[in-house]
């Protein structure tokens, strides 16, 4: 026989065993190659197998491709994990809410958003020196003094009951009252301030200042406001009948005893107001206002003559001096020549930008008073003087006297014309 000598070799390969050779006879068979253990099985080495009958190696198990081992099931422990090794089942994810965006109102919503912007620098302001008081302490003091000893007191406390009376006086529509001057310089500002801080002072109805001078107007600053960001032109675009007094006032700027701002501009060289912007804006904000209160433009300005046309009272303020006096005539002649309610409602402010001026103030009241207009003296004021915002306690009381009669006076001259 051939190969005698390997011959239980030759039966395992005609058997269609594996590869592996056979150990030789009387020694035992070589431990068959391990295979991988399945999922859930310890892993060990695999024993070798008996030999079969006649001394034979029994033939080894054809190799079989290892099962795929299935992923365990979400929150499910892989089979053969110890039970304190487990982990502990996911958390439900909860499902996200969504929340509705409240969409857009139509009226607070602009086509732009403009930045806003502080009225005074600060490093201005801090070279502005205290606010002084209207008149010096000895004044005060000796008006005092008068006061405990003379009737006068009694006097002047029912005089401005019945100021006070005239100025709470309900209204049907809207009071538009134009604030202007032929030059610049004359206090127009600073009377506009005056007048709607006595009409929110006295009134309980909102009460509107409109700066329609937008070549850097003082009202602003006058009136106190810290920060200036929606401009006339700006609300043009955005008012709309529909508008309440609240989505008004959001584009406005507050002021106390229930007043509000529309400034002109921001402050900016250059800035125009166009009159059609101006035209809507009045007449859409009328009905939401007691008393509006216009800082127009010097005369001969577009807007300035369209506001005095369309306001119920006009007031035309000129500094106390020959030359103030002079050309406010020029003007009472002229609008003589109007229709004869525009200078009716008309009253000129003489403002005294210095204490005891050379100008005889009864000769130019009767002078002007001759073309029918009524006219009224604003006396020289130190804190008025000094510029800055306007402190109502700081104001001499000949001053807060004077502002209040003219107030009471164009009020009801605004009431006549309906």
């Amino acid at each position: 026989m051939p190969n005698s000598g390997n011959w239980q070799g030759d039966v395992l390969r005609d058997l269609g065993g594996t590869g592996g050779t056979a150990a030789a006879p009387g020694h035992a068979q070589a431990p068959a190659a391990a295979q991988a253990p399945s999922a859930g099985q310890a892993a060990g080495p695999v024993p070798a197998q008996a030999p079969s009958q006649g001394g034979q190696a029994a033939a080894p198990a054809p190799a079989q491709a290892p099962a795929p081992a299935q992923a365990p099931a979400p929150g499910q422990p892989r089979p053969g994990t110890p039970a304190h090794h487990r982990p502990a089942p996911p958390m439900p994810t909860p499902t996200p809410t969504l929340t509705p965006t409240p969409s857009p109102s139509p009226y607070t919503q602009g086509p732009r958003t403009p930045d806003s912007r502080q009225v005074l620098d600060r490093q201005l302001a801090a070279a502005h020196r205290k606010p002084r008081h209207g008149e010096p302490f000895m004044t005060r003091a000796v008006r005092a003094v008068r006061r405990t000893v003379s009737s006068s007191a009694a006097r002047e406390v029912a005089e401005a009951s019945r100021l006070g009376e005239l100025l709470q006086a309900p209204v049907t529509t809207g009071r538009q009252i134009a604030v202007t001057s032929i030059r610049g310089g004359a206090g127009k500002s600073t009377v506009a301030a005056l007048l709607g801080t006595t009409y929110a002072h006295y009134r309980h109805d909102p009460v509107l200042l409109v700066e329609a001078d937008p070549a850097l107007g003082t009202l602003p600053l006058r009136v106190g406001a810290e920060a200036l960001r929606w401009t006339t032109g700006d609300l043009a675009s955005i008012v709309v009948p529909q508008m309440s007094l609240l989505d008004v006032t959001g584009y406005l700027v507050q002021l106390p005893d229930n007043a509000w701002l529309l400034p002109g501009s921001q402050g900016q060289i250059g800035a125009m107001l166009d009159l059609k912007a101006y035209e809507k804006v009045m007449v859409s904000l009328r009905r939401y206002f007691g008393i509006t209160v216009v800082d127009c433009e010097t005369l001969p300005a577009e807007v300035a003559r369209t506001a005095l046309s369309a306001a119920q009272a006009r007031i035309l303020v000129a500094p106390a001096t020959l030359e103030g006096v002079t050309s406010t005539h020029s003007v009472l002649q002229w609008m003589q020549g109007l229709p004869r309610h525009m200078i009716d409602g008309t009253v000129v402010v003489l403002t005294e930008q210095v204490p005891h001026g050379g100008l005889d103030l009864a000769k130019a009241t009767g002078k002007l008073a001759a073309t029918g207009a009524k006219v009224q003296v604003l006396p020289y004021d130190r804190h008025l003087a000094s510029g800055g915002a306007i402190r109502t306690e700081l104001l001499a009381r000949p001053t807060r006297a004077a502002t209040t009669r003219l107030a009471a006076e164009v009020f009801q001259l605004s009431q006549k014309l309906r």
